[in-house]
């Protein structure tokens, strides 16, 4: 451990900071709440300030942000940068709602006596002309997806940053994840090679400590990476899992969101695919069970004000696909449901970040495994993910859910097709999971997996043929279907 790191431990307090960062910026961080660091920017800032490359790794909802923005604000107040300097900054990001967030955060920590310019190059907020227009101008600090970036860096002649001082790459490993990785090495050879550069990301991983080798100076300093104090998971998260039977996934679910409903409760439900949040979304707004959508398939505004509706609500329940996984801070949320499993631990903490955010806070995270998956929980166990089975009541109303799902989605031909597209969408997803052993096509029962849609049939899997009714007699057989008569409770 550094003596940076040390001294650190000792002092928290913003303040403690008073001799290396200027009274604006803290009169900033000030403003926004802030008065003790947590654990990654109490490790990283101190180092950063005194201009080393850093990779830094802790989990989702500890700081990160503002350890990299407070260096990043106070290199340019020293370099004395002016909008005809051009850019000295460039943040990048791996998705639009996380680029904005980091550049309202950046505002706010900029909000005081800071003269410096800053813009958004992002895709589905302004077209590449008017970025263009903005980069002419000056920006002394530019944060941005990675695809927007490069377009600029290749195209756009008036944007100059050939007196970059400083490159950070925020959430690298998903980044990485989401196929960047030749942009990013794009970017990297454009960018001047004389900079300070921070990376930072949740998990590391092969494809992360490549891209350090790739992006950083010789001996960077590594935080987080092998520290104790830096965990997988929050300390006041519990979690937990639930074994449930395919048959029985969407009662269960609809049973826990009404109790949480009831009891006001601001819960997030992660789905494998657009189309199931699609289908789910619908359906529930239907039945009288008010959910918020988020997920690709929506256009940058409508995702927009998804993700502003639920941040602003006290109560409620958002049905998300991973878009919702990473670096979003959406303020108290209590539950975390994975309806659908993760692709693996790093996604799992991921997900699990967007609740117990920051020092001393709480939430709950449960998992859903049928029985023939919980081998996924040694992977979780082996990240260092404390999981524990979870009790929960499911009560005598699951079958009657069960019945009156599928007789409104046989009824309702919108339903019916919408349903069929998410079997596939869950099949397609499954199919590619990594850890195939665990999450063997081979162990589903397709009956059952159909009528986890409101489906009494096994549609066919391509979806360029035209027949979806496929006799339940050809697959294995299923519980019979009770009571198709009355209304769901509510």
């Amino acid at each position: 451990m550094s003596d940076a790191h040390k001294k650190s431990k000792d002092d928290r307090s913003f303040s403690s900071l008073k001799d290396k960062v200027s009274e604006d910026t803290l009169k900033g961080i000030a403003e926004m709440g802030f008065t003790k660091m947590t654990a990654i920017q109490a490790a990283a800032i101190p180092p950063l300030l005194d201009g080393h490359d850093l990779i830094g790794s802790a989990q989702t909802g500890s700081g990160k942000t503002l350890a990299f923005l407070i260096p990043a604000v106070e290199l340019i107040r020293k370099a004395k940068f002016k909008h005809y300097n051009g850019t000295g900054c460039i943040i990048i990001s791996p998705t639009r709602e996380l680029s904005m967030q980091t550049f309202e955060v950046l505002k706010k920590l900029m909000a005081t006596n800071h003269k410096h310019t800053c813009c958004l190059l992002t895709g589905g907020l302004r077209t590449t002309q008017d970025e263009a227009e903005q980069l002419k101008r000056g920006k002394n600090i530019v944060v941005a997806t990675p695809g927007r970036l490069l377009y600029h860096l290749q195209n756009t002649e008036d944007f100059y940053f050939a007196r970059l001082r400083c490159l950070i790459i925020d959430e690298a490993d998903r980044i990485l994840d989401d196929g960047f990785e030749k942009e990013l090495k794009q970017i990297i050879n454009i960018l001047p090679k004389e900079r300070q550069t921070m990376l930072f990301s949740a998990t590391q991983n092969e494809n992360t400590v490549a891209l350090g080798t790739l992006a950083l100076k010789a001996s960077p300093i590594y935080i987080g990476v092998h520290d104790n104090e830096v965990k997988a998971t929050n300390e006041g998260l519990e979690q937990g899992y639930i074994e449930c039977p395919t048959e029985k996934r969407f009662g269960t679910l609809l049973t826990f969101l009404r109790e949480k409903k009831r009891k006001e409760a601001k819960v997030m439900v992660f789905f494998s695919s657009c189309i199931a949040v699609e289908f789910y979304y619908k359906f529930f707004f239907n039945i009288d069970l008010p959910v918020i959508e988020w997920h690709g398939n929506q256009t940058q505004a409508d995702r927009t004000k998804s993700l502003k509706k639920f941040c602003r609500a006290s109560s409620g329940i958002l049905l998300c696909t991973d878009v919702g996984a990473r670096g979003h801070d959406i303020p108290n949320v209590d539950w975390i449901v994975q309806y659908d499993p993760p692709q693996e631990p790093e996604e799992y903490i991921h997900r699990v970040g967007r609740t117990a955010r920051g020092e001393g806070s709480t939430g709950n995270a449960i998992l859903f495994l049928r029985p023939e998956e919980l081998g996924f929980l040694k992977y979780l166990k082996r990240a260092k993910i404390p999981i524990n089975e979870f009790e929960f009541s499911q009560g005598k109303k699951i079958p009657h859910y069960q019945a009156l799902f599928e007789e409104k989605v046989l009824k309702n031909p919108f339903f019916k097709g919408l349903a069929q597209k998410a079997f596939r969408s869950y099949i397609r997803s499954y199919e590619s999971h990594r850890y195939k052993h665990v999450f063997n096509r081979n162990t589903l029962d397709l009956a059952k997996v159909a009528k986890s849609f409101g489906l009494p049939f096994v549609p066919e899997l391509s979806s360029r043929t035209n027949s979806d009714t496929r006799p339940l007699k050809n697959f294995k057989s299923s519980r019979n279907v009770q009571d198709r008569k009355g209304k769901f409770s509510r």
